[in-house]
């Protein structure tokens, strides 16, 4: 081992970071999963258990319009957009688009819905406005979480992004919204905007679109985007995944190209199960 020094502090540190990382998935995912609890016990105390989809939509809206009064927050920068128990809490937080998108987004998965967010972007391909999309009927109709509103044309047909892209029923929809800001439209659109990545963001658009064409639909991205508990759970995953798979080639190294003698964890772990559990000799 004298003569692998290099390959011993590699390999010693990577078992670390391993444990460490594995320490890191078994607390996300604790996290995540009593944010789901919290959500399903949310969205069943505001949902009918038998509610049609559309139905559980508009539970979810006027629970957001006409439900009890909300926290009040002194300093709002404390709060976090990406966390339902402040999403759905605070009132500051359900007045702006992006966090009342995602309260009402959050509670429409915990409620079996299928439902995403949706960018409107400027020509400079900035955001300016946040909406949800939610499948109803085999059709990705636009939900407004800001206005508490379906978007719909004159005769109450809800409308698709592709429909409010045509200036006379965005209108109709528009006016039946009190307040709403026509500024908004729908001729540009995403549900992730890569963009926004500093430095990288506008190649690593062009690069995704030439590669793989369709990206931005293929994948849903609102939870990642969403949710911070699934983020940092989904993070761990991936970096348990890559570093177990760092110790397999490290271990193989060790093993069949530098010869040289490493700890092995399966047979430690096999050593010190059956020194638990055999019956001490007594002399």
């Amino acid at each position: 081992m004298g003569r692998h020094r290099v390959f011993r502090v590699f390999w010693w540190a990577t078992n670390a970071l391993l444990a460490l990382v594995l320490v890191g998935t078994l607390f996300t995912g604790i996290w995540e999963h009593s944010v789901r609890q919290y959500l399903k016990g949310f969205s069943d105390a505001i949902i009918p258990e038998d509610s049609s989809p559309l139905q559980k939509a508009e539970a979810i809206l006027s629970w957001m319009s006409y439900g009890p009064p909300r926290r009040e927050a002194p300093d709002t920068s404390a709060l976090s957009a990406h966390d339902p128990t402040d999403t759905l809490n605070y009132r500051q937080l359900l007045e702006v688009c992006g966090s009342a998108t995602n309260a009402f987004l959050n509670l429409s998965r915990s409620s079996g819905l299928e439902a995403r967010r949706l960018l409107l972007l400027s020509p400079d391909r900035t955001a300016k406005h946040v909406v949800a999309e939610v499948h109803l009927n085999g059709r990705w109709v636009i939900v407004d979480a800001t206005y508490r509103a379906f978007m719909k044309d004159a005769q109450g047909r809800l409308l698709t992004r592709a429909d409010l892209q045509d200036p006379r029923l965005f209108q109709e929809a528009v006016t039946q919204i009190p307040g709403y800001v026509t500024v908004f439209s729908y001729e540009r659109v995403a549900h992730i905007r890569v963009g926004a990545l500093p430095v990288l963001g506008p190649f690593l658009r062009r690069v995704l679109d030439a590669v793989m064409p369709g990206w931005d639909e293929a994948l849903d991205w609102s939870l990642l985007l969403e949710r911070r508990s699934f983020a940092y759970f989904f993070l761990s995953v991936w970096a348990l995944l890559f570093f177990l798979l760092l110790r397999i080639l490290l271990a193989w190294l060790a093993d069949h190209r530098l010869r040289i003698p490493r700890l092995r964890l399966r047979s430690s772990l096999t050593r010190a199960t059956a020194t638990f559990f055999s019956t001490p000799e007594i002399k």
